[in-house]
């Protein structure tokens, strides 16, 4: 069975940081591209950040500069670092993992939940 579970999320004041995990089971996670979506009320999910299987980080132009993705595939588990938080990045994380050959094969963790706000 696979499992994604997302922890890390919180409440936290505008300027400050969080470090998201999401820990993999059940997947050859070496092989898989991880990302990082967020939803807040009302939005569409959009995707912040991606790990390629190889390791190369994209970002989504919102974040970039402030927030950091990175892996260890010997803990099956990829990292969102996010420094310089604004209220705006209120939202559920949600982790998601994507063959990089077979992209129908894909999936998700519950979410964690972050708020900024003072």
């Amino acid at each position: 069975q696979v499992q994604l579970v997302e922890s890390g999320g919180g409440l936290v004041q505008p300027g400050g940081s969080l470090r998201l995990s999401c820990a993999a089971s059940g997947i050859s996670f070496r092989l898989y591209t991880m990302k990082w979506y967020r939803q807040a009320p009302g939005n569409q999910r959009e995707m912040v950040a991606r790990i390629s299987d190889g390791g190369n980080p994209n970002y989504a132009d919102s974040v970039k500069g402030r927030f950091t993705i990175s892996r260890d595939n010997a803990k099956d588990t990829v990292y969102l670092q996010m420094n310089s938080l604004k209220p705006e990045d209120t939202a559920v994380y949600s982790c998601n993992a994507e063959h990089p050959r077979w992209p129908q094969i894909s999936y998700w963790g519950q979410g964690t939940q972050v708020t900024v706000s003072s």
